[in-house]
């Protein structure tokens, strides 16, 4: 069963669809689910140990990602909406993540949990995005 619905270039989530990420304090992928996989066309074994920014659209400004790492690092929460690009198309998909550290065995670590955004919210980053350099 598939987690999206294709829309032009677009794939748009299912309201079911829950993608986990789990990355090293390097951006670097040890843990991806099936969700996310899929989302992102690539299989579990094309992701781990790749950087999580594999799936970074060009859309995306930087300043987005910045604030993001800076924040996990902090130890903080972050909460916000990524484009990301699937493989091998010009086909993305929209999410709200919200990631956070974790600190398991003496190590530290970042788990990336997304869901399907609602259009306006989508509209919105958008808008936000264009003002970032």
């Amino acid at each position: 069963m598939s987690i999206y619905t294709s829309n032009g270039n677009e794939r748009v989530l299912s309201q079911e669809s829950f993608l986990v990420s789990e990355t090293d304090e390097k951006g670097i992928i040890i843990f991806a689910n099936d969700d996310f996989c899929q989302a992102a066309g690539y299989s579990v074994d094309e992701l781990i140990g790749k950087s999580h920014n594999i799936v970074r659209h060009p859309d995306m400004p930087k300043a987005a990602f910045k604030d993001l790492w800076e924040t996990i690092k902090r130890g903080e929460t972050w909460n916000g909406f990524v484009k990301n690009a699937v493989k091998n198309s010009s086909e993305y998909y929209w999410v709200y993540a919200t990631v956070f550290p974790v600190l398991r065995n003496g190590k530290r670590s970042y788990i990336s949990c997304r869901k399907k955004p609602v259009a306006d919210e989508i509209a919105s980053s958008i808008d936000l995005y264009k003002t970032l350099v």
